[in-house]
C-alpha cells in the first residue's frame, strides 16, 4: 500500500490511563484520512504499523491501523 502524505504532517500519539490520544496538525489529519481511504480498499488483514521511527513524532506510542470483515 503507498502512503499518500501530506507535505508538513505530524502526527503524535500517547496513552494514559487506559486513554488514546491521536494528535495531528491539518496536514497530519488529511494523511490519516488518506490512509483510512486507501485502508478500506485493501484486504482483510492489511495493516499499517506507525511509530516514532516511521512516521510519528517521538515520544508517540505504536500505532497499528488494520482493515477487518
Amino acid at each position: 500500500m503507498l502512503v499518500r502524505w501530506e507535505d508538513g504532517f505530524e502526527i503524535q500519539t500517547s496513552a494514559h490511563e487506559g486513554v488514546m490520544t491521536l494528535s495531528a496538525n491539518r496536514e497530519g489529519l488529511l494523511s490519516l484520512a488518506n490512509i483510512l481511504m486507501d485502508l478500506a480498499d485493501e484486504s482483510p488483514g492489511t495493516h499499517l504499523h506507525l511509530d516514532e521511527h516511521n512516521s510519528l513524532e517521538d515520544g508517540s506510542i505504536e500505532l497499528i491501523i488494520e482493515r477487518v470483515g
